[in-house]
């Protein structure tokens, strides 16, 4: 593995105790590089290795949509390590207080957590960091290129930080190890707790105004075979079909993504080496490499990244100075999550999202400046767009809901355009455009048949 992944977030007192993963954003057993690096340190210091996870009762708004979906996931990773020799542990709580007390109570010798730009998941570290006295490591097992490495600032747009990504990429699509058959130091301290997601789901005090999903099936197993699905039927299409939202010409694997259910790597590296055309391949990888990792880098370098003042300058006067534009409609957030407005097409897209937990990415950029379009303050849209998304999607919480968001409203990643009302100079987009990319009723028959 590659130094540049790794990060000392505390230097600590060596000892030959148990060494923790402590799984948070990567919840997956196999190509797993923090997990790998647990594993590493395991077994240079002939130690037991284990797994935790801190489920918290709340998370971002989170619903039982998005809880079943991880749950669900994690019942498949405790399996799996549980095959390898490695516990898995989930335990329910605050994780500043969590991690370093199950750490003391099992003579851990060293912590190493998965890397994730949100503040939240920072904050958590820095609380288990200032708690623990012995070595804490943070390994980016989400992107291709860490984010570390890819670049040490905020980058402004895609133009920027491609070929920062592109000069090096190469060097970070390595196969992964392969596993081990069993960790060969068993475990000696406390018992697993029996526990299912169904037992879980039960008692969490979740929202249960949305309910599960089951077109998608959660887990490592099913993101392989969806990655394998696509790449074998659909890779060579994907120019011509990825702003199809009638086609289903995208890869669909944004929840396994997100959950870390299957690595960003594995999706690149299946890419990489499919048989499909050297167009169909670049196409793929910049929205999967280049443009999702964007999104981390976005994230890790600015805090306000769900709020208005983490747009860029220019976007943040152009939308001040047309604050009070006359707006052709002006609908509330009720009417906008009930699909109320005066607009099929949009309407067929937020329905899509309630009903099935995703939207096609083109028209979720059409969904969120409608918002900005008829709502009073550009504060409210943004506001709006991102509980709407992180209310209903399998993939909300997530850098590239919060960078799509304020790209949406706020102009990030993007430059000036012609001034009109109420944008200003935010790039505009309408339903007839939208139309001409594909047949707009027969998207409305679609998710109307749903």
């Amino acid at each position: 593995m590659r130094e540049e992944r790794i990060r000392v977030l505390r230097a600590g007192r060596e000892s030959g105790g148990p060494v923790l993963y402590w799984m948070s954003r990567d919840q997956r057993a196999i190509d797993n590089d923090a997990l790998v690096f647990a594993g590493t340190l395991a077994l240079e210091r002939k130690a037991p290795l284990a797994a935790v996870f801190c489920l918290q009762d709340r998370f971002l708004g989170a619903t039982e949509r998005q809880y079943g979906f991880m749950l669900r996931g994690l019942e498949e990773v405790k399996a799996s390590l549980g095959g390898l020799g490695v516990p898995f542990f989930l335990l329910r709580g605050e994780p500043g207080e969590v991690i370093p007390r199950f750490a003391g109570e099992e003579g851990v010798s060293a912590v190493v957590a998965d890397f994730d730009p949100l503040r939240i998941k920072r904050r958590w570290k820095e609380s288990v960091r200032a708690a623990l006295d012995i070595p804490f490591y943070e390994v980016d097992a989400h992107n291709v290129v860490p984010c570390f490495a890819a670049s040490g600032r905020q980058e402004y747009a895609a133009r920027t930080f491609r070929p920062k990504v592109l000069r090096v990429l190469d060097d970070y699509l390595e196969e992964y190890p392969p596993p081990p058959a069993r960790h060969p130091f068993p475990w000696k301290g406390r018992s697993e707790t029996a526990w299912s997601a169904d037992e879980l789901l039960a008692v969490l005090p979740v929202d249960r105004g949305v309910r599960e999903v089951r077109w998608i099936r959660p887990g490592t197993r099913a993101g392989m075979s969806a990655l394998g699905e696509f790449v074998k039927e659909r890779l060579e299409s994907y120019p011509l079909r990825r702003n199809d939202p009638v086609a289903d010409g995208q890869s669909g694997l944004s929840p396994y993504l997100h959950f870390g259910q299957i690595s960003p790597r594995r999706v690149a590296l299946a890419a990489a080496g499919a048989a499909a055309s050297p167009e169909a391949k670049k196409a793929f990888l910049e929205e999967a490499v280049v443009r999702r990792e964007l999104s981390d880098n976005f994230c890790f370098f600015n805090d306000r990244y769900d709020s208005l003042e983490g747009a860029p300058g220019w976007a943040r006067k152009t939308l001040d100075d047309h604050r009070k534009d006359r707006r052709p409609w002006n609908y509330g957030p009720e009417r906008l999550e009930g699909a109320a407005t005066h607009d099929p097409l949009w309407n067929a897209a937020q329905m899509e999202m309630v009903k099935t937990g995703k939207m096609h990415g083109y028209l979720r950029m059409y969904w969120a400046k409608k918002i900005l379009e008829w709502t009073a303050a550009p504060e409210e849209a943004l506001r709006i767009a991102v509980d709407l998304n992180d209310r209903y999607e399998l993939d909300g919480r997530d850098p590239n809901g919060y960078t799509g968001c304020l790209w949406s409203v706020g102009g990030l990643h993007d430059r000036a355009w012609p001034s009109r009302p109420v944008f200003g100079n935010i790039r505009y987009m309408n339903d007839r455009g939208a139309r001409r990319k594909f047949d707009g009723e027969a998207y409305i028959r679609k998710v109307e048949a749903l």
